[in-house]
């Protein structure tokens, strides 16, 4: 059995109200759990105590396979129950591929016309000293 340390959503609409649950991770979110071992109440200020959690119960279960959600392996590593290391996505920034295509088709569009006016200025400059050489 596959277990997983996880968030489930309790409280009302538009007020949030997670307890961290030790469950199986083929249980619904907010399903059936083996274990509450903590709370975490996002309404609360950051300089409150926020997160609420049983660390020797956390042990327990890391010891025995559970493996933490993203949002929890968080508050272990601030609680310092454990260490999560840090993500690096360097491309996570970059725009996707469709806004990359429409960029460079508006960047060949631009150097075009850009072209094309460069070329309009530069042919009457070049005729201009022929017709003054003729006359």
């Amino acid at each position: 059995m596959s277990l997983k340390i996880r968030l489930a959503r309790a409280g009302s609409k538009k007020r949030p109200y997670y307890h961290v649950v030790v469950a199986d991770v083929r249980s619904p979110r907010d399903g059936r759990f083996i274990e509450q071992i903590g709370s975490w109440n996002p309404l609360l200020p950051k300089d409150a105590e926020r997160i609420k959690i049983d660390a020797d119960r956390v042990k327990h279960w890391l010891s025995h396979g559970a493996l933490p959600t993203d949002r929890v392996a968080r508050f272990l590593d601030e609680a310092g129950i454990t260490k999560r290391e840090a993500r690096n996505n360097p491309t996570k920034a970059l725009p996707g591929k469709k806004a990359q295509e429409r960029a460079d088709a508006l960047k060949k569009a631009q150097e075009d016309a850009a072209a094309a006016i460069a070329a309009a200025t530069a042919a009457p400059a070049e005729e201009a000293p022929a017709e003054e050489a003729a006359s």
